[in-house]
């Protein structure tokens, strides 16, 4: 993947983009949140600290999807009443990006789609309700209402200005799942599967005292 650098308005320190597609970035050294044009940055939050959290995953970590090779390059910190969850924005090697979602030792890969029939409106969601999208019948399962904890690294769009979040996480028969993220508007789509952790043959992870690495 072809880089690009770029200056911290902050504090100076250098900027570098896995990703030619990114919108926004945190600062490794400040912690700024930096919205992208081109290579100009313009200053527009400070992120919080990132939680202590057990996950292994953590930006630069590399691994497998469906034989394509994908870089972890960004983070969004979720808090909802179970505490917090991780969105790993991921990089492929064909420049294409996706979601490693990692809650509760649970992970699931999605990536952004568009809706081929319109979604339910928020007051009409009840759990077992069946929505279809790309010909493929999905059933909600779970309705989520959480706060942006915080970010880190590279994403694909600005999150510094947001504050709660709506989601509607939709399941098939098959290991196949849909979220709609209802913190957009128009609402978004995100498609993708469930995947055991060893199955992406993850490297480059966090290290620390009681995780089976291999």
């Amino acid at each position: 993947m072809s880089t690009r650098n770029a200056i911290c308005p902050n504090c100076g320190a250098e900027i570098r983009f896995r990703w030619s597609g990114a919108v926004q970035t945190t600062c490794d050294y400040c912690k700024s949140i930096l919205v992208r044009n081109d290579i100009n940055l313009a200053l527009v939050g400070k992120a919080a600290d990132l939680p202590i959290d057990i996950s292994p995953i953590q930006i630069g970590t590399e691994g497998l999807f469906n034989t394509k090779a994908f870089q972890v390059i960004g983070r969004i910190v979720y808090r909802y009443d179970l505490g917090t969850w991780n969105e790993w924005h991921l990089v492929f090697t064909d420049g294409s990006s996706g979601w490693l979602s990692d809650a509760q030792a649970e992970y699931a890969i999605s990536f952004g789609n568009s809706f081929t029939d319109a979604p339910p409106a928020p007051g009409q969601l009840q759990r077992g309700m069946m929505m279809v999208q790309h010909n493929v019948p999905l059933y909600l399962t779970v309705i989520t209402q959480a706060l942006y904890e915080t970010t880190e690294g590279e994403l694909p769009f600005t999150s510094y200005d947001k504050e709660k979040c709506y989601f509607a996480d939709f399941r098939t028969n098959d290991g196949r799942f849909g979220t709609v993220d209802y913190g957009e508007d128009p609402p978004l789509l995100f498609l993708g599967q469930f995947v055991e952790f060893n199955s992406l043959q993850l490297k480059n992870l966090k290290e620390f005292e009681g995780w089976p690495t291999a």
